[in-house]
Parts: C-alpha cells; structure tokens; sequence
C-alpha cells in the first residue's frame, strides 16, 4: 500500500565512524518526530529502522491528528519521510540492530549486518507487537486466515465472512475497513467496548456489521485455512461454533523492549519507565510512544513524545558539555 522509497546516500564506512549527537531507534511518528526535533536543535541526527510508519501502516485514514479532518495514512507516512529527507537527516532502513550498549557517555548501536553506529544520546521509539489471543489454531493457522493488519490483507477476504476480536479503536477500525471488502463482518470481544464514541457511532451506521461482546474466542478452527471459530457467551456459559474465512486479531501490542531489557527499568506490561521528560533509568536513553508506560496509544502523543525526548536530549548534551 505504501509506495515510499527511502534512499540513504550515506551510508559507507564513514557512517560508522560518525558520532551523532541523537539517534531515533523506531521509525514510527515517535522517532521520526524525535529525529525531526532534534536536527532542529542542531543536533547530529539520524534515524534507524527497519521500516517506517509504525503502527500508522496498520490503519486507511487518520482522522484525529490536529490540521487533518482526514488524511491517507500512507500519504501523512510520506510527508513525514520528505520532512525529514529535507533537513538530510539519514534515515538507516532495512537494518535491524541486534545489540545496545553503553560505554561511558556513548551509546554503541550493533547491525546485524556488522556494522556499529555511536551515540550521545538515544531514542527508544520501537513501539510494539501485535498481541495475540494465544488460543489453539492462532499460530497454525497464521497467514492461512488468521492476520493482525486488516489495511494489508482486507482486499484478500472480498465477498467472505470475517471475524475481528478486540473491543478497543484498533478493533473497531479494522472492522469497519473489512466491512468495505466483506460480505459480513462481526466484531467479538469478551467484555464491553474500549473504543472512542466517534468510532462506536460510525460502527453503528455500517449495515453488514454484528457485533458480540462478552464473547470469548475459545479456539480458531481449520485444517488448511480458517473455517470457524469456538466461541463461549461469559453470560450464558454456552459455547458454539461460528463459521468464518478469517480472523483479524487487533488486541493491542506488544512493546519491543528485547534490546533494552537489561539497561532500564520496565513496569510489570514490560513497558519503558519514563519521566515527564522521557528519561528513561538509564542516562542519555529516552523512549517515546507505544515502549513506553504512557496510557495512550496515539499517533499525535507518540509524536509529541518524540519531540520532548529531542528537547530533553538537548537539555542534557548541553549539560553534560557534550
């Protein structure tokens, strides 16, 4: 869906040698934000990520980001890459960093490909996971009817009969993206709705759409593709079986700590502690959006986060006298 191309001219040996100032590790509107921020700042600045876009590549359109009734995801995606290409920040893509370390007051960022990139200061904006039900079949039958990105695969299930699981926003907007393709789309959850009142009314108005809460998804059925689901009602106890092509699970995430687990301190969701100004326990390390233990998955509180964690690293280079 995305069609953007990023093109990392600087990115030979001498890259390795370079100390910046700030590296934005994630490249969703945290990192990207924070990388825009702190170039800004003057800081020698560059972002690492496999892909970019984060959690927004999930969705169709944004229709609650300050400035925009209703943008293309995809299109905000870009006006972000061509923000940040035009104030040549290099942007570091399809790496993936297997190791981060501290050494004094450098951060040393391993590539799998080899490569090390050193930093003053470092942002931990790698977001999260997709949750899982963690039922029987779900893993059997993942990529074979079972997904957890409704934009990337809604197309393949035209005309079919799909099941989404989740109650929150996540949820509401995947089903109302598959409705568009589906024949008949029923939403189960297992307690009530977490979704914003906006999203609910427009859910209501989109005929081919059921929804069942208090409903519990026991297991995901099929041999060679999804057929059925088992579900239980929590209020009557009584379980049945509901056929289906497919199941979107859009349960949340989880937060991509793995590189971090033995520098900072993480709360009991495994989520980075931050303070007010996105420090993290380890000094020079910040961390912004859906890493963090902040309550609200948004994409304009991932970018404002992004940015207080740039001003904050500035704060602290200057400081430090770095």
């Amino acid at each position: 869906m995305f069609n953007f191309t990023v093109e990392t001219k600087k990115t030979a040996a001498d890259e390795d040698e370079k100390l910046f100032d700030f590296i934005a590790l994630g490249g969703g509107p945290a990192g990207l934000n924070g990388a825009l921020y702190a170039r800004r700042k003057g800081l020698r600045t560059a972002v690492l990520s496999y892909d970019l876009g984060g959690q927004i590549k999930n969705t169709t359109a944004v229709d609650n980001y300050l400035g925009f009734e209703s943008i293309d995801a995809g299109k905000l995606i870009d006006s972000y890459v061509a923000h940040l290409k035009s104030l040549d920040i290099p942007l570091f893509t399809a790496v993936r960093v297997v190791a981060v370390e501290k050494r004094g007051d450098l951060f040393l960022l391993s590539l799998e490909n080899g490569r090390i990139l050193r930093t003053r200061t470092l942002l931990a904006a790698l977001g999260g996971s997709p949750r899982k039900l963690d039922v029987p079949g779900e893993n059997a039958l993942s990529g074979k009817g079972v997904s957890y990105c409704a934009t990337c695969d809604a197309p393949f299930f035209k005309d079919r009969r799909v099941v989404v699981a989740g109650g929150g926003n996540s949820a509401v907007e995947a089903a109302m993206d598959l409705a568009k393709w589906a024949t008949h789309v029923i939403i189960i959850h297992r307690s009530r709705f977490r979704a914003d009142q906006t999203l609910l009314d427009k859910l209501g108005r989109i005929g081919n759409i059921e929804v069942r809460l208090e409903t519990q998804i026991l297991e995901i059925l099929g041999t060679d593709a999804v057929a059925a689901v088992r579900i239980r009602d929590k209020k009557t106890a009584e379980e049945s079986v509901f056929p289906t092509d497919g199941v979107f699970i859009e349960i949340g995430t989880i937060p991509n700590v793995s590189l971090f687990q033995n520098l900072v301190k993480l709360n009991d969701r495994n989520e980075i502690v931050v303070d007010g100004l996105q420090q993290t326990s380890l000094e020079g390390l910040f961390a912004a959006g859906d890493i963090t233990d902040q309550p609200y998955r948004q994409i304009i509180i991932a970018a404002a986060e992004g940015a207080k964690a740039a001003m904050s690293a500035s704060i602290y280079l200057n400081k430090k006298g770095l």
